[in-house]
Order: C-alpha cells, then structure tokens, then sequence
C-alpha cells in the first residue's frame, strides 16, 4: 500500500511542485492569509498542489510512451514503470482535478476555481499534446501554467486579483525558460531520440543559451518590480545578489558552452527561486 501510495505521489511531480507551492505560499504571506488565516492557507495550498498534480499526472499519462523512450524518465517515473496502469493514472488525474476545482468554487470563489480548471486544461492537455510536440517555444507558452499558483492563492483568499501575484506569476513565467533550456541542453540527446522540438534542437545550442542569458536579464528586472509593490530590504538584497549571480552563472554558461557549467545553471536556477520566494516571506514578516 504504501509502495501504491508512493507511486500515485509520484504522478503529481512533486519535486516540481515543491516550487510550485512555495510560490503559492508565498502570495498567501504577501496578502496575510497565511499568517491571519493559517487553516484557510492551509486549505488553499493543498488546492494549488491537487491542481499542478492533475496536471502533471495528465502530462506523464499522455507521455508515457515518449518518458520510457528517455533515459532520464524511463527508471524514474511510475508509468514507464509498469508501477500503474494508464486507466488509474487517468481516473487519479482528473479525481484530484475535480477535488480542486470543486473546494476552490465552494470553500472560497469561483475566481480561483476558474484559475485551477485553467492551469489544469493548459498544461495537462493544451501544452502537453499540442505545444510540446509542435513548436520550440512549448515552454515559453507553457510556462503560464507553472506560474498560476500565486494568482490562484491569491484569488482564493481575496476573491480578486492584484498587481502583486501578478508580479510573482511574471517571476514563475520569466525564469521557466532558462531553467528548462538549461535542463534540455544537457539531455538534448534524449529529446532530439524522442522527436520533441527542443529549443536546443531545433535553433541550435548557440541560440539557446543566447535565449536563457536575455531571459535572465529580464528576470532580473521583472524581480526587482516587486521592491515598488509590497517587498522589503531583505528580498532587494536576495534580488540583487540572486539575480545578479543568475545572469553571471548564464553568461558564463553562454561563453564556455560545456555541460557542467549547463548543468550548474539549471542546479542555480532552482536554488535562485527558492531564495528569492523565502526572502519575500521573511519580508512580510519584517
């Protein structure tokens, strides 16, 4: 049961959705649910995890011919596996959508119910089957839907939207590209055996680390509009550094071209998000 368990878990990504939670989490800090409404948080951020799971769970059902293709996939995932039959994995992913969907329209509003149904149709079906397969900017389009959880936390603990998650969206939505060319740089062998049109692929490598670089200086400018919103000392001192050493690490990836430096900057680029989302955190409480 608990090895069952385990495999269903991991259906939902959770590796990805740890960011992806922080992210929601942190706008319910931004707003003050999370500290004058901690159940309700609560609540709200398992409805962000059982939304980007369904989604992620859909994404690995469609693909899970392509992921036993892919040496980085085939030993870990549960349905190249043989570990769940594609039926259950369909009936766990759109379960744990519909839960979402439903406790966001009638515990808070359906605003964010609306919101979670979005980031469940486009990434789970739109980007998955259609922009994936068919245009090397799939993840740049994509990336919306992994940067929904802010405006999702949002909208469920106020009813409505604001400039602040919005800010933190563009954040998610900015850094999504460098972090996942930098991913398909190193694995671009995997991706070019199962067909999948890579921006590393299908513009070239040169291209694509012209492309993560300019992404980084606009993630750098897009982080620091929060300072004019709702952030503190402590996030303009993790914006600047983080930043600033994001775009070096990208720069360096650009002149150099070798795996490692490829690899430490996807490694850099999770540690950068995670960063940036706890210094504003720390911030609301400063």
């Amino acid at each position: 049961m608990k090895s069952k368990l385990r495999n269903y878990i991991d259906l939902t990504k959770p590796r990805v959705m740890v960011l992806v939670v922080l992210s929601g989490v942190t706008a319910l800090f931004l707003e003050g649910s999370a500290v004058s409404r901690p159940l309700d948080a609560l609540l709200i951020t398992l409805g962000v995890y059982l939304a980007g799971g369904s989604a992620n769970a859909l994404n690995q059902y469609f693909e899970r011919e392509i992921d036993a293709r892919m040496s980085r996939t085939r030993k870990r995932r549960p349905l190249p596996l043989g570990n769940i039959k594609p039926k259950n994995a369909l009936i766990f992913a759109m379960a744990i959508g519909v839960i979402s969907i439903v406790m966001f329209g009638f515990a808070y509003n359906w605003l964010s119910a609306l919101l979670a149904f979005a980031t469940i149709i486009f990434y789970g079906f739109f980007y998955t089957l259609w922009l994936k397969p068919n245009t090397d900017q799939n993840i740049v389009i994509g990336g919306a839907a992994g940067a929904m959880a802010p405006l999702i936390s949002w909208a469920a603990a106020t009813g409505s939207l604001a400039i602040a998650p919005a800010i933190l969206f563009l954040i998610v939505f900015i850094w999504t590209p460098p972090h996942f060319w930098a991913l398909a740089l190193y694995f671009k062998d995997d991706y070019k055996k199962v067909g999948l049109p890579m921006l590393p692929i299908v513009r070239g490598e040169k291209r694509a680390l012209n492309q993560i670089f300019f992404y980084t200086l606009a993630l750098f400018a897009v982080s620091l509009a929060l300072l004019a919103v709702s952030a503190g000392p402590v996030y303009a001192i993790a914006a600047i550094l983080l930043g600033g050493l994001f775009v070096k690490k990208a720069y360096q990836a650009r002149r150099q071209k070798t795996r490692k430096l490829q690899w430490a900057l996807f490694g850099y680029s999770i540690v950068y998000l995670f960063g940036l989302f706890f210094a504003m955190i720390i911030d609301s409480f400063v």
